[in-house]
């Protein structure tokens, strides 16, 4: 016999708790998708520029990406193409 636990109870006493809990999965997967995207990558890294190597130039958005394609096509790694 099985001992998973049973259903998570949704909270619905306020009336928007159902809304809440809609929303808060809503940001889940679009974190996840952005996540997923790289869209964070360039905020990360600026933040790492700013933290690590505060008197070096930050680059801009295009430049970031153009730079971070460059260096995957020079060293693909585990890719097949």
């Amino acid at each position: 016999m099985s001992s998973l636990p049973g259903p998570v109870p949704v909270p619905v006493a306020d009336g928007g708790g159902v809304l809440a809990v809609v929303r808060r999965g809503w940001r889940a997967v679009a974190w996840y998708v952005t996540g997923v995207l790289g869209e964070s990558d360039y905020a990360r890294y600026v933040a790492h520029l700013r933290r690590v190597h505060p008197d070096a130039e930050v680059p801009t958005v295009r430049e970031y990406w153009r730079e971070r394609h460059a260096a995957q096509d020079a060293n693909p790694g585990a890719r097949c193409c």
